[in-house]
């Protein structure tokens, strides 16, 4: 009797762990042996419990990244980044490096600009949002929007 229960309980275990949920606006992504395999749509899917596990959760809605960094000594850069990832399966490889990759690019794109502090900032946020999109676009992540704000 001990042994049927158990067995049952383990069944019951294993199909729970097989079924995935995925909500709408995201993308799940789906590994066995380390190596990408598929990319789940939202929906109900079953995975292969012990062989595949799901190892980014991509969310396709915008993302929005702040920071502050200092510019000189008496002043403070304050920006928002808008973003989303357009590919997810390009995505996937960098998605958990994504704010640091725009954060980065960001600052690097800022230190090529002469005289930060007197330009027009729709001017600057928009020659910001090009140079970052040449770069992440390949990706599979675009830049929608740059805020700055010097302080």
């Amino acid at each position: 009797m001990t042994v049927a229960l158990l067995t049952m309980i383990t069944c019951l275990a294993l199909i729970a762990g097989a079924v995935k949920r995925v909500p709408e606006g995201r993308v799940h992504s789906v590994y066995r042996h380390g190596k990408l395999q598929r990319l789940l749509q939202p929906g109900v899917h079953f995975v292969l419990p012990g062989l595949e596990r799901v190892g980014h959760r991509i969310d396709l809605a915008g993302q929005i990244l702040r920071f502050q960094e200092p510019l000189a000594a008496s002043s403070r850069l304050h920006g928002t980044v808008y973003w989303q990832v357009l590919e997810p399966e390009r995505a996937d490889a960098v998605i958990d490096q994504a704010e640091q990759l725009i954060r980065g690019g960001t600052l690097d794109a800022l230190k090529a600009e002469p005289d930060v502090a007197q330009e027009n900032r729709r001017d600057l946020g928009s020659r910001l949002k090009q140079r970052l999109n040449a770069v992440l676009r390949e990706r599979g992540v675009i830049i929608t929007r740059v805020e700055l704000d010097f302080a």
